[in-house]
């Protein structure tokens, strides 16, 4: 099926009002934004770059997917392009940015204090982990999700059947 008749094919989830799921290849959007900016900051020393980030999930977490700039980028230029991808439980991507700001916003708190070794260090290892998931596809933050939760054993690693649970009230919605 080409790109044009899978764009021509209308959504399941609308994207700003069935916040249960999410389409698969949005996390990996988002992911692939906060690889590059955080990548940038390191390769510049802006620290603003990183901490710009962290507080852009934060809005998006705060405010939902229509104030989130790589949602945008994702649910408004990619997905009619491209059409709808698989869906899956949106608790273990919010999760995992959830994450995400809490470490950038902590680096932007250390960078303030004079702490920029730790703050670098923390923003490199948001790099690392964002860089990991938009590349592999493996989202260590969903994965500490799951295995928290109790739903999976392998969930997320290569080659393991992907777990699907049904979505229930969730803290960080």
């Amino acid at each position: 099926m080409n790109a044009i008749a899978t764009a021509a094919r209308p959504r399941i989830a609308h994207p700003y009002r069935d916040t249960m799921v999410i389409d698969a290849r949005a996390p990996r959007t988002n992911q692939s934004v906060v690889a590059l900016v955080t990548l940038a900051a390191l390769a510049t020393g802006w620290w603003w770059l990183a901490s710009l980030i962290g507080l852009q999930l934060l809005v998006g977490l705060v405010f939902g997917r229509r104030f989130c700039l790589p949602c945008l980028l994702y649910f408004e230029l990619l997905q009619p392009r491209f059409g709808e991808g698989p869906l899956e439980d949106s608790r273990a991507p919010r999760f995992a940015n959830v994450i995400g700001a809490t470490v950038l916003l902590g680096a932007t708190v250390l960078f303030a204090l004079g702490a920029s070794t730790v703050g670098w260090a923390l923003v490199g290892l948001v790099a690392a982990l964002a860089s990991l998931s938009a590349v592999t596809g493996f989202c260590t933050g969903c994965w500490m999700y799951r295995l928290v939760r109790g739903e999976c054993e392998t969930c997320d690693l290569p080659g393991a059947p992907p777990a699907v649970a049904a979505p229930q009230s969730d803290p960080f919605r």
